[in-house]
């Protein structure tokens, strides 16, 4: 009697079983799939149930180096991170025999395709909608294995270094082309305002003289021990009338 009760107790205790919180408990009764049990304590028949436990916890899965060619056949090296997560835990048992192993090999399977798809430049420029598109393309396939990938990022991209020599010289003339024009549009803009002032000067006499008592203002703030000599700018209108009179005058003798 008393053995049959140790053999009760110890069958009883036997079935019992401790999920914790990021782990279920997929339930398999003589080989087909009963039910998923967890977190906490619960109870299973021995000998004729038997369970497999999963974490439901995200994973980080490191794509290792992959050496790909992209579309404009630049032959380019790149890693990424995939964050990965079980949400059906019976279809992560049943319809995968290893998901960690499964979603690893198709990622690297899209990562190599993804790059023959796009120009050297659309990988550099445009990692995010790379990326995005990597982890559509790998959660759509996951799905059926109860997956979700939620996030995927290029860890690095290598080029050869004679397209790094290429890019860099690129991007030089880029930025001196740049400031060219940059510069082309000052002196444009300077031109202008000078050519306005020329002509408000031309209308107004006096604004030139207004100019000139700034400038030795200016000049004599900055320095100091510099002696100006002013010469009112009739003279300099006189010079030019006389110069104009003797150059006339010259012509006509050459002509006599």
């Amino acid at each position: 009697m008393i053995t049959t009760s140790v053999i009760v107790a110890v069958f009883i205790l036997a079935g019992f079983r401790i999920a914790n919180e990021y782990e279920r408990g997929v339930v398999f009764r003589l080989g087909r799939f009963r039910m998923i049990k967890g977190p906490g304590l619960y109870w299973i028949i021995p000998l004729i149930e038997w369970q497999k436990l999963l974490d439901i916890r995200t994973r980080t899965v490191t794509v290792e180096r992959q050496e790909t060619i992209t579309k404009d056949s630049v032959t380019v090296k790149v890693d990424a991170v995939l964050w990965y997560r079980v949400t059906d835990v019976s279809k992560a048992v049943i319809a995968v025999e290893n998901y960690s192993l499964a979603v690893h090999q198709i990622a690297l399977t899209s990562l190599r395709n993804i790059f023959g798809q796009h120009l050297l430049d659309e990988v550099l420029k445009e990692r995010n909608a790379i990326n995005q598109a990597l982890q559509a393309i790998v959660d759509a396939t996951t799905e059926d294995w109860g997956i979700k990938v939620e996030m995927v990022e290029m860890k690095d991209v290598e080029i050869p270094e004679a397209m790094q020599r290429a890019m860099a010289r690129e991007a030089e003339a880029v930025r001196e082309k740049r400031a060219r024009l940059i510069k082309a549009e000052a002196e444009q803009e300077a031109s202008l305002k000078l050519s306005e002032g020329a002509r408000q000067i031309a209308e107004n006499p006096i604004a030139l003289e207004l100019r000139r008592m700034q400038m030795i203002a200016e000049v004599g703030a900055e320095h100091n021990t510099t002696t100006i000599v002013l010469m009112p700018s009739d003279f300099v209108n006189l010079a030019q009338d006389w110069s104009s009179v003797f150059r006339a005058k010259s012509r006509k003798v050459e002509e006599q």
